[in-house]
């Protein structure tokens, strides 16, 4: 049996949560808890399992307990940062506020939870949940201002939150919301009721198990690992163990969804329902929608679409392998979710400084697990060059400590971004902080474009929408930041531009880099040419008229960047250049010596342009060193390296040109 551990806190909303309604609730009071499972030891630390969620809800749940709805925070959230944001977590309609059980550890560094617990026999009316949120929401607002407040709610936990968000535009919120329930009134659910009233009461107590294979849960990790094709031994294991784990699932669902119970339940999902959809126009908060694509209770999918539309501020990311208790199921992590998505502030704005939160090495090896095939194949070479000139292969001459400006030009369809970070995290432990273009962030409207969730990589390993406010403040934090002043017309050029420069003529990011004092280090990217060949181009495209009008509402969906700039340097037009592959080359970066800056270049436009005409001057003879050099390697065509790899290993460093 699980060990609980209770102790009373202050009361967090005191006489001021009395309602003046037909439920009266007396003062809420915040407990704080501990759960630990010391039957069931884990491997990786405290992390916690589906398992240890039962057996905690056991302790949780007293079906005759009918006594108010109350807060309580997991002790896991007492080791968090700084101005850490509050973060209420609002149930579905089990009620036991321990959805974000496998969750606590690492959202506790990050948020002070609270968790909202809903007693089986509790019947309060829907309204008077909202109250209730609404009622702590307010008072911790005007204890903490300027900092916002995360509602995370899952089915109905969700539709308080809408509710709450609509009531309150005042109050800053950001809601993250997991299968809402705002799509009962389409779902299978809603015949229930009428079945509930009629069916014999013998037969109830078929009904936890028939939710639980509804839901899924053990009985679909069961069935799972019988098809996976296990050795004998470890399957039969696993299925015991899962056997076990659904024999308490079901006891638990018995426990909490009795006859009246469940009808009370469903009767509150349709209130609901209702009322969250009827003041949907009326939520302008920030909102992430979690849909799951296995979901057999909602059709959250479609309601995650649905609700894309409606809410101004919505974004959706979808889990078309995952059930209806999302933050249960293995693989998911909701710290991982908010980091990639960038919804993670601690103030009125987000700030890309100082909210942001390093990659974790599981969050690194997901991260780029997938382009480690890519990058199998382009092979890339690293070079830099040391304070006294020498050039060396890694990325050894790179400056320890920042501020520091990497500077260099793009390749087609910036196939750079796909190497660099990563590299700078692998080889020297450095989070290199690229600047990129905003819509990979926002969109001024749905279209064409890809969906933003596409760059969910790039904003998890620290990327940042391009200007000069962003520029400015990642120099005084003394980051290491990625620059491409070629922009979108670099990454997009035409037939016969491969490797050449479209700078514009202000020498601006010099004068930030003076302003503190950084270090310029210049680079180049070679090898586009040997995977792919540029044969329908932008000017080819806008020949035909159809096609030009399209580009031009392409590119008005994202934000404009560079709208005050002449000429070829100014065209930051969207676009996909048509392209063939070519037989796979290699991939090669050079960075050149490091350039000081000082308050000479910030005083002196002249000085300033000087240097930039030397930052320009280094990339295009770093990349005239590389494209003459790699002519001596060897290793340059794929099948060698592949040959290369199968005699030493696939982790083997393969060799290039001499040095």
């Amino acid at each position: 049996m699980a060990a609980t551990g209770f102790h009373l806190l202050s009361a967090v909303i005191g006489e001021r949560h009395k309602l003046s309604v037909r439920v009266v609730l007396p003062p809420a009071r915040r407990f704080s808890v501990s759960v630990t499972a010391e039957k069931w030891k884990k491997q990786q630390g405290s992390d916690k399992s589906f398992r240890d969620y039962l057996e905690a809800a056991r302790d949780f749940i007293r079906p005759e307990d009918n006594s108010p709805s109350r807060w309580f925070s997991p002790l896991e959230s007492k080791a968090r940062c700084d101005r850490a944001p509050l973060l209420l977590f609002l149930p579905g309609i089990d009620g036991n506020g321990l959805g974000l059980m496998r969750q606590h550890q690492r959202l506790g560094q990050m948020f002070d939870i609270w968790c909202l617990h809903i007693p089986p026999s509790n019947r309060t009316s829907f309204s008077d949940l909202v109250r209730m949120v609404e009622t702590t929401v307010k008072s911790e607002s005007q204890r903490s201002p300027g900092k916002p407040i995360y509602l995370v709610g899952e089915s109905l936990g969700a539709c308080i939150a809408l509710s709450l968000a609509a009531c309150s535009p005042h109050i800053d919120l950001v809601l993250i919301l997991s299968n809402p329930a705002t799509s009962f009134g389409n779902s299978s659910l809603q015949h229930l009721a009428p079945l509930l009233k009629v069916l014999p009461d013998q037969l109830h107590i078929a009904f936890p198990s028939l939710l639980s294979l509804i839901s899924g849960g053990p009985l679909k990790r069961m069935i799972a690992h019988w098809v996976r094709g296990l050795p004998e031994n470890e399957t039969a294991a696993n299925i015991y163990q899962d056997l076990v784990t659904a024999t308490t699932f079901t006891s638990i669902l018995a426990d909490t969804f009795g006859r009246e119970t469940l009808l009370w339940k469903l009767k509150l999902l349709d209130s609901a329902a209702l009322s969250a959809n009827a003041h949907l126009h009326l939520v302008q908060a920030q909102t992430l929608i979690l849909s799951s694509g296995n979901d057999h209770i909602l059709p959250s999918t479609r309601e995650g679409k649905r609700l894309r539309k409606k809410l101004p501020k919505c974004e959706v990311r979808s889990f078309k392998d995952n059930g209806h208790c999302l933050f249960l199921e293995d693989g998911i992590d909701l710290v991982s979710i908010i980091k990639a998505t960038s919804f993670y502030r601690r103030g009125c704005h987000q700030d890309y400084i100082s909210d942001f939160i390093p990659p974790t090495l599981s969050e690194f090896n997901k991260c780029y697990g997938l382009n480690r095939l890519v990058e199998v194949i382009m092979g890339p070479v690293f070079l830099s060059t040391t304070v006294d000139g020498k050039v060396v292969r890694g990325l050894g001459g790179i400056p320890s400590e920042g501020p520091v400006l990497l500077v260099g030009n793009h390749m087609l369809l910036a196939s750079d971004k796909i190497s660099l970070p990563g590299q700078f995290v692998h080889e020297r432990n450095i989070n290199l902080r690229p600047l990129v273009h905003p819509m990979m962030f926002t969109r001024r409207r749905d279209g064409l474009l890809p969906d933003v969730s596409f760059y969910d990589t790039l904003r998890m390993m620290g990327s940042v929408p391009i200007s000069a406010t962003h520029l400015h403040n990642l120099l005084s934090a003394k980051s290491h930041i990625l620059l491409f002043p070629g922009g979108i017309r670099e990454a997009l050029h035409r037939k016969g531009e491969e490797y050449k420069l479209m700078w514009p003529e202000k020498p601006e990011f010099v004068r930030a880099a003076a302003k503190f004092g950084a270090k310029i280090v210049p680079f180049c990217g070679v090898g586009e040419d040997d995977f792919l060949k540029v044969v329908l181009d932008y000017n080819d495209q806008i020949k035909v008229p159809i096609v030009k009008e399209v580009l031009k509402r392409v590119t008005a969906e994202g934000p404009e960047v560079r709208g005050s700039v002449e000429g070829e340097e100014g065209n930051q037009d969207f676009h996909m250049p048509g392209v063939i592959p070519k037989c796979p080359g290699r991939y090669y970066y050079y960075f050149g010596k490091e350039i000081e800056t000082g308050d000479e270049e910030l005083r002196d436009r002249d000085k300033a342009k000087e240097v930039y005409a030397e930052v320009k001057k280094e990339v295009e003879r770093c990349i005239e060193f590389v494209k003459q050099r790699r002519e001596d390697d060897p290793y340059r065509p794929l099948l060698s390296r592949l040959h290369y790899h199968l005699r030493h290993g696939l982790l083997t460093q393969v060799p290039t040109f001499p040095l």
